[in-house]
């Protein structure tokens, strides 16, 4: 993976240079997918719209992208054509010889270059470096109309692609995603601003949960009922979950905040929490020396569920307007408490972290079982120890819980969230993708 503490994303990379330099083997289709999406990791961390519903977009049409091109070369993949909401035929292969890597690269590198086009100047630069550089490492030696035939397809699937994904209603992201005008609710128990940075004052990407979902109907397809009733009555349901965020932080483990920090996955600071996932699936992927068809499948599956997974739980987060444990806690137990981590702008119930983590997971456990044990190590080059887990399903769960050693969510949050994904996982896992 390439991870490291960059100066700039141009140093990413610049990494990418010696390998032509010194005669390197020719990149092959994997690489070329690894090279790529190693770039997008960083970028999704140095861009500063890619708050997690928007990473869970694009790592969706992306994975979606090289998926329809493996589909097409193969034949070992079923097209997502008729099967994802608005996705048609895409075009045809020619009938005349291409070159797999070169179709791959081109197409990856346009769908970059679009769903990042608003990055910083070091990560255009890193994009153009990695453009060239693989474009050039790739043509050698290969016949000039094989390369232009290729190059020309690649860029045809791309175009096609996003032309689908402009139309879903989250293509353009203004001011941060955060809405120009906002009229707070007032009744008790709604959402209020926890910060006091001027932006967030209005909650970030109200209306995501109308975006066009992937595999499932809308974003009202697994609905949730509404969390317990507010109440600030001490020995009510409401009073006894916001206790348990209270009691929990006062008293919380090495081993309890080692997970909140492992699971935070901040903007800006990370790859956003469906990065994190795509990273999991990454490591298994290399660590298996898996081929690009079975790369292809995970990693649109993976997308796709996460992307509908934002906008089910966006779309339940705004349905029900709940207050964050710290605005409860200030209220009516201690106005002097602070959580482990920064609150999100944003609605309370469910929580985020657990919805697609538990759509994640669904997808996961469906391609490489229940028991499938491995080891995370995601934010080792952040200084964070790998973690290890039995399953897909205990990593969600930490996951999710994470949020409450954080002082993020009430605990219906996480279980119900975790629900959610399951359900919209689901949706995920019952595309054909295999003959």
């Amino acid at each position: 993976m390439m991870r490291h503490a960059l100066a700039g994303l141009l140093v990413a990379a610049t990494l990418i240079l010696p390998l032509g330099a010194q005669g390197a083997d020719r990149p092959d289709p994997t690489e070329v997918h690894q090279t790529w999406y190693s770039l997008v990791l960083e970028l999704v961390r140095h861009t500063p719209t890619y708050s997690p519903p928007v990473a869970s977009r694009a790592f969706a049409y992306l994975g979606v992208t090289t998926y329809e091109i493996e589909a097409a070369r193969t034949g070992t993949l079923v097209s997502l054509a008729g099967q994802l909401n608005g996705l048609t035929p895409l075009p045809a292969p020619p009938a005349e010889e291409t070159d797999p890597a070169l179709v791959l690269h081109a197409a990856l590198s346009d769908s970059v270059q679009n769903f990042f086009g608003n990055t910083g100047p070091r990560g255009q630069r890193a994009i153009q470096i990695t453009r060239d550089d693989m474009t050039a490492r790739l043509s050698e030696g290969i016949d000039p109309a094989i390369v232009e035939r290729s190059l020309a397809y690649g860029r045809q699937v791309a175009a096609y692609i996003l032309a689908w994904s402009a139309t879903d209603g989250g293509a353009v992201i203004e001011n941060l995603g955060f809405p120009m005008t906002y009229t707070p609710a007032t009744t008790p128990g709604a959402w209020v601003p926890t910060s006091n940075v001027a932006l967030q004052q209005a909650p970030l990407l109200p209306n995501w949960g109308s975006v066009r979902t992937f595999a499932m109907t809308d974003g009202k397809a697994c609905p949730l009922p509404p969390p317990p009733a507010y109440s600030e009555q001490p020995g009510s349901p409401f009073y006894a979950e916001a206790m348990e965020v209270y009691d929990t932080g006062k008293t919380l483990t090495d081993e309890q905040r080692m997970i909140a920090r492992f699971w935070s996955d901040d903007p800006m600071l990370s790859s956003t929490p469906p990065g994190h996932w795509i990273t999991i699936a990454l490591q298994i992927l290399d660590r298996e020396a898996a081929p690009l068809d079975r790369r292809a499948e995970v990693l649109a599956l993976l997308g796709v569920a996460m992307a509908d997974g934002f906008i089910g739980n966006w779309q339940t987060k705004f349905e029900y307007n709940l207050l964050r444990p710290i605005t409860y806690i200030r209220r009516v137990i201690d106005p002097k408490w602070e959580p482990l981590l920064n609150t999100p702008p944003f609605p309370e119930y469910p929580s985020g972290h657990s919805t697609q983590s538990g759509a994640a997971a669904a997808v996961l456990t469906a391609l490489y079982g229940e028991d499938f044990a491995f080891e995370d190590a995601t934010h080792a080059d952040d200084g964070l120890p790998a973690r290890s887990y039995p399953s897909f399903a205990a990593a969600a769960r930490e996951a999710g819980l994470s949020r409450l050693y954080g002082g993020i969510h009430f605990r219906a949050a996480i279980e119900r969230g975790l629900e959610q994904g399951a359900c919209i996982g689901a949706k995920a896992t019952a595309l054909k993708t295999r003959p």
